[in-house]
């Protein structure tokens, strides 16, 4: 698991899947940053990891401040699936 800020908005939501430097991750979360008063572009703060480690996230088995930091932008992100199903 590890936290990934994308510098723009590629059209993601909760839940998607997105493909970084050839690895294939699930957005867990979602924080969407710089939309008032922040940078020029909205910056999208991703916790995101494997489909295996949702149980631990569900359960808030980490911290957040220990988690690596990745960097992307936008066009660096390729989306597999744009969000996640609708859970009723």
């Amino acid at each position: 698991m590890k936290q990934l800020i994308i510098h723009g908005d590629p059209g993601i939501r909760k839940g998607a899947i997105i493909e970084v430097d050839g690895e294939q991750v699930v957005c867990f979360g979602i924080n969407r940053n710089g939309e008032w008063h922040g940078p020029e572009e909205v910056q999208l703060w991703c916790t995101v990891g494997a489909e295996s480690e949702y149980g631990d996230f569900e359960r808030r088995n980490f911290i957040p401040h220990f988690l690596d930091v990745e960097r992307v932008d936008a066009d660096a992100v390729d989306v597999v699936r744009p969000q996640g199903e609708l859970a009723v």
